[in-house]
């Protein structure tokens, strides 16, 4: 067995890279395959916005008889190493048989790169943008993911700990059901704080809308950072693939937007779920995959609450209600009957005991990992 960093510009090479996660999950009828567009262009330098500014390596581990065991992505961000004076490696899609050795030697040579670019610390499992999902599912594997949401085998977290890593940071993801009860309470709090805040949630009615948005969306995510730790604010080129990325599966009236006056203080993004499109399309949208999409668009019961904040002077001001009460407005207005209240920070215990005090029912858990080098 060797490992070998493959060339992302041979179609054959990166298609072996991308292609080993349909052998592992042939038997896991949970697991739901990326967007191939969305999948290759992770690999493309061309046309990601990570290389414009950042490097990333793809491992591959390959028996004797040239099969592929395993695979692994090793990204140096530098925007955010610049923005937290730190020198770490981010580890992400990695897939992997039940081997230690095969594990062993994929992280050697993750761990070997990252050296060599004078990097000391290595955390994952954590993506190139955004609305990449992270961490390792340690709960909830008898469950579909959410779209974009990592989901593994349980004996993932047991390899990465016998090669020296240590847990970290936790999230959490919650159900939300359309038939639980909802306290009016709520919805009333938000009315009343945005009549005495001088706040409104906007909201799109058509992709255009919320294309224009663009570049003020790039400011209002980076204003939300403030007060937090261990992120990094987004480039104009990151805020348009990001947009790009919503897009693709966005229902505009799902995207709100908290206004004081002229000027967005908040955010709450929500997704139809097209996962069982992706399943039955095996992740390929053409020529005939999309179609398939499309109608799952219309029909999917499930939404997905895939990022939520306020900038930090008018956290602590009732905000949390107004975003709460959208929440629900989201699931039940759009016709939905089942939400799934994506990766929610498992250090933030005062939003998981207010969620859980509506009734939500974390039942999925990723856990991130870190080693020094």
């Amino acid at each position: 067995m060797q490992v070998v960093e493959i060339d992302t510009t041979d179609r054959r090479q990166a298609g072996r890279f991308l292609d080993l996660p349909f052998s592992l999950y042939r038997n896991t009828p949970e697991w739901v395959p990326p967007p191939e567009g969305d999948a290759r262009r992770m690999l493309d330098r061309r046309r990601h916005p990570f290389y414009r500014h950042s490097e990333a390596a793809f491992l591959l581990a390959v028996e004797a008889d040239g099969r592929p065991v395993g695979r692994l992505a090793l990204l140096d961000n530098r925007v955010y190493n610049d923005h937290n004076h730190k020198r770490t490696a981010f580890f992400y899609l990695f897939e992997c048989v039940d081997s230690v050795e095969v594990a062993g030697a994929l992280f050697q040579a993750g761990f070997e790169w990252a050296r060599r670019r004078g990097l000391d610390h290595v955390l994952g499992p954590k993506g190139f943008a955004p609305l990449d999902g992270m961490g390792l599912l340690v709960q909830g594997f008898e469950h579909r993911p959410a779209l974009g949401i990592p989901y593994n085998p349980a004996y993932y977290p047991g390899l990465l700990e016998g090669l020296g890593f240590t847990p970290l940071d936790e999230v959490v993801s919650g159900y939300m059901s359309a038939r639980m009860p909802f306290p009016d309470a709520i919805h009333k709090a938000s009315e009343r704080i945005q009549k005495r805040r001088g706040l409104r949630v906007a909201r799109f009615q058509s992709r255009r809308d919320l294309r224009a948005f663009v570049p003020r969306l790039q400011k209002l995510y980076n204003d939300s950072l403030a007060g937090t730790v261990d992120n990094m604010p987004l480039g104009e080129e990151d805020a348009r693939a990001m947009a790009d990325q919503m897009l693709w599966f966005a229902d505009p009236r799902l995207i709100k937007i908290l206004m004081k006056d002229d000027e967005p203080v908040g955010f709450l993004f929500a997704y139809p779920d097209v996962s069982a499109a992706l399943q039955r399309t095996r992740g390929r949208l053409f020529p005939f995959g999309w179609l398939d999409l499309l109608l799952e668009l219309r029909r999917t019961r499930w939404i997905n609450v895939n990022g939520a904040a306020i900038v930090e002077r008018y956290r602590g001001l009732g905000g949390t209600a107004i975003l709460f009460s959208e929440m629900q407005r989201s699931v039940v207005e759009g016709g939905f009957e089942h939400a799934d209240l994506v990766q929610v920070g498992a250090a933030n215990d005062r939003m998981q005991r207010e969620l859980r005090d509506l009734g939500i029912d974390f039942y999925k858990r990723h856990r991130m990992y870190a080693r020094d080098l």
